[in-house]
């Protein structure tokens, strides 16, 4: 089979095309043939080496996969062969590989897919469907002003729509030029407001009526999340998911004491229990193949145009969810 390995961190071009043996399914495991394979922005930073877990190499990056299963290993039921499936690697034993034609996984672990669901939408409501999700269970958003920023991405266009479904009094989308903004407001968000802006807090509280959001969805990090706050209501909760992009002072936190304000942590995989991951993307699924959740893709490369896939994520060109099609 064909596979993608990363065998030195550095840019997009060190992600190589290789040849290796079609992986052998083991005992309780499957093989997936590989249709789609999701690119998540955390792996472009592990890429370069600067995510907040060094990964071991060489690699196959991908920790999402959608497909058809292939062939069964021992104790597995055989009439899962020729299922379509989605296969979140991710909690798995072995959390990589997805980005090759072929891929095994722990049978208890994978999802069937809805007849009128693509296994590029599949990928997209894996990591960024189920952050998306579970943000919004950890933190409701029913009846409340919230703020979701990089609102065209593949985490952002998902968190204004199942806002929406989940009740927000108001959407305010946040990104980063006209198109990406037009994109979050064709998806459902109130307003919209370019954080290339410097007074982009300010449109936020006018928004409001100058009160600024109860909620944001911190997904972006970094110097970003210093400005945030100045467009947080007092008595707002900032939810930080940006693992390794925490960028907050002891000046930061303190100003937000004197607000009432909360900051509060979030960490998808510790809330995936195997009953939980399953029902959770089932639900996810049924929403998307009725039409209720729209899911954008940003990008579709074959196998081979790996790089150019992550090269797309590194200059920030990307909306929606990019995904691999081996």
């Amino acid at each position: 089979m064909k596979a993608i390995q990363l065998s030195r961190f550095g840019g997009p071009d060190v992600l190589e095309v290789v040849d290796l043996p079609s992986p052998v399914p083991q005992a309780g495991e499957v093989l997936v043939r590989v249709h789609a394979a999701g690119i998540n922005f955390f792996e472009v930073l592990m890429r370069r080496d600067g995510y907040a877990v060094t990964p071991q190499l060489p690699m196959i990056p991908g920790v999402e996969a959608a497909g058809f299963v292939e062939a069964v290993g021992h104790g597995v039921d055989a009439s899962l062969l020729g299922t379509r499936v989605a296969a979140p690697l991710f909690v798995s034993q072995r959390p990589h590989s997805g980005y090759a034609e072929q891929m095994t996984i722990d049978a208890d672990l994978i999802v069937p897919l809805p007849d009128a669901l693509s296994f590029e939408d599949a990928t997209a409501l894996m990591v960024q469907g189920l952050t998306a999700l579970h943000l919004l269970r950890q933190s409701p958003p029913d009846g409340k002003s919230v703020l979701v920023p990089a609102a065209s991405g593949g985490v952002g266009s998902l968190l204004v729509q199942l806002a929406r479904l989940k009740g927000a009094r108001k959407v305010i989308a946040a990104a980063g030029g006209k198109a990406k903004l037009d994109l979050a407001l064709s998806l459902g968000a109130d307003a919209a407001v370019d954080y290339i802006k410097p007074d982009w807090p300010a449109r936020v509280r006018d928004i409001t009526g100058g009160g600024g959001a109860d909620i944001i969805y911190d997904t972006v990090g970094g110097a970003l999340t210093a400005a945030s706050l100045q467009a947080l209501a007092p008595g707002g909760e900032l939810v930080f998911a940006a693992l390794g992009r925490y960028a907050l002072g002891a000046s930061d936190l303190e100003a937000m004491i004197g607000r009432n304000q909360s900051l509060r942590g979030f960490a998808l995989l510790p809330l995936l229990s195997p009953d939980v991951l399953k029902a959770s993307l089932s639900e996810l699924f049924q929403l998307a193949a009725s039409g209720r959740l729209h899911v954008a893709i940003g990008g579709r490369f074959p196998l081979d145009q790996a790089g150019e896939a992550h090269r797309l994520l590194d200059e920030r060109r990307s909306t929606g969810k990019v995904v691999l099609m081996p």
